[in-house]
């Protein structure tokens, strides 16, 4: 039986503590909402008094979440979670746009072949942007973001796509040359995957060839690669149609299984529940 004597706190104090439970920050918490630095702190101030126990540690420079406040936010985020899920599947008349970034490499050999259910998925109306070189945030916002890493980005939505998988690639034309792979021309790509010099030193090959293509981009490097220019450490997955197609094919049967590989990570506000789920399906 309910405690009579427990009065439900109103819904601007908890939505205040989660916020500021999440940014660690009450000014980061007025930001996001809206408000003042105080007035955040005075919604917690009274929430703490209301409940009876100390949410926070108030530091100089910073907040921390009590073991009481530790053991409250699940249950607050599940809340608030379900009520916004619900107040969409009953009142919304659906989010449709979607948006997503991504890098051009992703965009051409993940998303391109795709498109057909990712387009179902933003009932018409999908914006791929291609995301800035270097700009590797994984920033809470409207847009889905497919990103490289291992997964551990605070968001409410995420799925990988794939389990990332690497093996020496080449034209069918170079292999035509004879000879073996590890003394023809190396094609170098930079970015988060394992380089030559990790499957050197994996597989027991020597160091060189040095490479003598280096791009900042996989899809450069692959372009290179299917012209006959070099051998690249390929993406299996992300190669399945040029592997499929014979405008590539694998020289060894060593793959590097990276514990990284892409993600697509979306916050609360960039797309609604049910259409994530869509996406998900269609993504991985």
């Amino acid at each position: 039986m309910a405690d009579p004597q427990f009065k439900m706190p109103p819904l601007e104090w908890i939505r205040a503590f989660e916020a500021a439970a999440r940014c660690r920050s009450f000014t980061a918490a007025a930001a996001e909402i809206g408000l003042t630095q105080s007035a955040i702190s005075q919604r917690i101030g009274h929430l703490e008094k209301q409940l009876g126990t100390t949410l926070f540690f108030r530091r100089a420079r910073s907040i921390d979440l009590t073991v009481e406040g530790e053991a409250w936010l699940p249950h607050v985020r599940t809340a608030l979670s379900n009520l916004r899920d619900s107040s969409q599947a009953l009142f919304g008349s659906g989010r449709g746009q979607v948006t997503i970034s991504a890098s051009q490499s992703i965009i051409e050999l993940w998303l391109l072949p795709r498109l057909m259910k990712l387009g179902d998925v933003g009932k018409g109306q999908l914006t791929i942007q291609s995301m800035v070189l270097g700009t590797q945030d994984a920033a809470l916002d409207d847009v889905v973001r497919i990103r490289y890493g291992s997964g551990d980005w605070p968001h409410d939505h995420k799925v990988q796509l794939f389990s990332e998988k690497i093996a020496p690639l080449a034209s069918p034309e170079l292999v035509k040359r004879g000879g073996y792979w590890t003394d023809w021309p190396r094609i170098a790509c930079s970015g988060p995957r394992p380089g030559w010099n990790t499957w050197a030193t994996r597989f027991g090959i020597s160091t060189t060839p040095l490479p003598h293509l280096h791009f900042d981009t996989f899809l450069s490097a692959l372009g290179a690669a299917r012209v006959g220019m070099g051998v690249v450490l390929g993406s299996l997955p992300l190669c399945e149609d040029d592997l499929r197609a014979r405008r590539l094919v694998r020289l060894d049967n060593e793959t590097i299984d990276h514990h990284e590989s892409y993600w697509a990570i979306a916050g609360p506000d960039a797309i609604a529940r049910t259409q994530w789920n869509e996406l998900a399906k269609a993504l991985a």
